[in-house]
């Protein structure tokens, strides 16, 4: 039965998020206000939704001898298209071990679906699970459901937004990858749009930076060294190549599957770990970007 609910309620996606693109950021945020009150975590506008994050500030994760900023790695978030009164919720929860039975129990209770469980890195330490979900319906309904899912972790809220002097060398960062995002303190985050093909799910269109793009976070360790996580969004017909561009040039390849579920075309979410000299990292990095267009 939510499958029916979830197809009915993607079908609102495409029209609703052109309302949202339309509308000014600040009015696009503030129409979310009683769900940001809900979440007790700040809007954050994006393209054609608006986003909430809840990053996992209370796991201290390392992997190959670096502790992680979660910022590129432990980025609980949820995200809304549509409009108040009538929204699609997707996201990702960030899970240690032990909080992921009776997440998935609580998920259950508060009728929100699950598209994904598994890893996206490998070898860190403490072991991380990512969950997928999505649900649909009033965005106060929705942000009230998760709120309870959340209070089963101990996921930080609540969320204040901040802005560390940005030390990360952003000019270098962009010109070598092609693109432009934020920045806090030493670490960059940037996102690409790799699949120029409509997605469905039961046939209907689903919002591209909501249901599949491809974000790709970098952390400067030292003046020369970089490590950087994210997946790679892309079709099939892409995969082979990607992985191919980040292991010729040292990037691991930590994970591939899937987010959605009945989507159309299918897309496939490469994750990566890369660590190494910046220039070396930047240019695997953009290498995959190439190799995942189409």
């Amino acid at each position: 039965m939510f499958a029916h609910s979830f197809a009915r309620r993607t079908m609102l996606l495409a029209s609703l998020a052109l309302g949202s693109l339309a509308a000014p950021a600040g009015a696009q945020a503030a129409a979310w206000d009683s769900v940001a009150r809900i979440l007790q975590a700040p809007p954050t506008p994006s393209a054609g939704y608006v986003r909430f994050n809840f990053p996992r500030r209370d796991i201290s994760l390392t992997l190959g001898g670096v502790t992680v900023s979660p910022a590129i790695a432990l980025g609980t978030w949820a995200g809304f298209a549509g409009t108040p009164d009538s929204a699609m919720m997707m996201g990702d929860l960030v899970l240690l071990a032990t909080e992921l039975k009776p997440v998935l129990a609580e998920l259950a209770q508060q009728r929100l679906g699950v598209s994904a469980i598994h890893n996206h890195l490998s070898g860190e330490s403490p072991q991380i699970t990512y969950v997928h979900y999505h649900g649909g319906g009033r965005g106060a309904d929705l942000a009230t459901r998760l709120s309870a899912v959340l209070a089963r972790t101990a996921t930080p809220r609540p969320v204040t937004a901040s802005a560390a002097p940005v030390t990360a060398d952003t000019a270098r960062v962009f010109k070598a990858l092609g693109l432009t995002g934020r920045a806090s303190g030493n670490v960059v985050q940037m996102s690409v749009m790799l699949v120029s093909v409509p997605v469905t799910m039961h046939g209907m269109t689903v919002v591209p930076a909501l249901g599949y793009g491809t974000p790709i976070n970098v952390q400067f360790v030292g003046p020369d060294r970089l490590v950087a996580t994210g997946d790679y969004s892309v079709l099939g017909e892409h995969t082979d190549a990607v992985i191919r561009a980040l292991t010729e040039n040292g990037i691991t390849a930590t994970a591939m599957h899937t987010h959605l579920v009945g989507e159309s075309p299918k897309i496939y979410y490469i994750h990566f770990w890369a660590d190494g000299p910046v220039e070396q990292v930047l240019k695997g990095l953009r290498a995959a970007i190439d190799a995942g267009k189409g």
